[in-house]
């Protein structure tokens, strides 16, 4: 039998040789078709982390989602919820997962807060994660009890300006987006306010309907209802727009602080390290949901706005977000025991 000597001096044989070589040749087709590409992405069921429990307004947008990029793309897109430690736990999940296209997270302005309340994350929201989408806008109002005496953003900051710290201000929890878009609104009008933080917006609402808080941030669908009924005011829009749902009202802007701008988001990210040219097919698919005229109308009737905008976009916003609630956090010394 002949004999091939290696390098350490031992002699294989060389059938051993060639059967080795043709086990290693087997194997190069497979590993070539488990590269996905754009071509071929998807080839089985895509999956979206929602970090919040089911039931919510986080839930309902990404199952709408979910059905129409499956219809579109005839695979399945299925939503698994990974909740708890402040979105970090699904967040960390996405990071840690395979950056093949087929792992996703549905992230909100709480992605771009999470940077400047926790210590030591396991991950970077601007280096871990492949922006996808930006899907989404949500209209957050300025709402009080019907008993508090400013009936306008500009008659609220008066009126504050006059009893610092003596306004209970309502958000949902502490540390939230709903907390820094109020903490935002006091530290740029120079006045102060008592937080208070709540569990929900449902008995947020409630406690404003009753006089048991001031003022407080809704998102306006949850607002709505009791300010037709005349039981909270809406006090101002907080976006840089004006809504078909309230026209009437005056955005925080158009009362005076020109530089506020705060609405609700709704986005997707990928693994970080995930191919461009999936995220770019992922981003069309998303962009041409997001053009749905069913999407668009179900969004609308909820005070949302349809996006769907390209991967530079969303990077754009989560930047820019986390750069001022960075600031914001620094400035104003919120933390998330208080």
């Amino acid at each position: 039998m002949r004999r091939v000597n290696c390098p350490s001096g031992d002699v294989i044989p060389a059938k051993r040789v060639l059967t080795v070589a043709l086990a290693l040749a087997s194997l190069i087709p497979a590993f070539a078709s488990s590269q996905e590409t754009a071509e071929t992405y998807p080839s089985k069921p895509t999956t979206i982390i929602v970090s919040f429990a089911p039931g919510g307004s986080a839930d309902a947008e990404a199952r709408l989602y979910a059905a129409n990029l499956q219809a579109l793309f005839k695979l399945a897109f299925l939503v698994d919820y990974k909740p708890g430690a402040g979105t970090t736990l699904g967040t960390a999940f996405v990071a840690k997962s395979k950056p093949d296209g087929y792992t996703l997270l549905e992230i909100t302005g709480s992605f771009t807060v999470i940077p400047a309340l926790y210590k030591d994350l396991p991950f970077d929201t601007t280096r871990d994660f492949a922006a996808v989408s930006l899907m989404s806008r949500q209209t957050y109002v300025l709402v009080a009890s019907p008993s508090f005496p400013a009936r306008s953003f500009k008659e609220y900051v008066t009126f504050a300006k006059a009893n610092p710290g003596k306004i209970n201000f309502a958000t949902t929890g502490v540390g939230g987006v709903s907390h820094l878009a109020g903490a935002w609104l006091h530290s740029a009008t120079n006045t102060q306010a008592t937080f208070v933080p709540y569990k929900g917006i449902a008995p947020l609402m409630l406690d404003l309907a009753a006089g048991r808080a001031d003022v407080g941030t809704a998102v306006l669908l949850a607002a709505l209802p009791l300010v037709k009924a005349g039981k909270v005011r809406a006090l101002a829009l907080m976006g840089d727009k004006r809504s078909d749902l309230l026209p009437g009202l005056a955005t925080i802007a158009e009362q005076g602080l020109a530089d506020y701008d705060y609405s609700g988001w709704t986005g997707y990210v990928a693994p970080g390290a995930t191919p461009e040219a999936i995220v770019r097919k992922l981003s069309d698919g998303f962009s041409r949901v997001a053009k749905l005229p069913d999407v668009v109308a179900k969004l609308a009737s909820e005070g949302g706005l349809a996006v769907g905008s390209t991967p530079e976009q969303l990077r754009q916003l989560i930047t820019m977000e986390t750069v001022r609630w960075r600031k914001l956090v620094n400035d104003t010394g919120i933390k998330l025991e208080e």
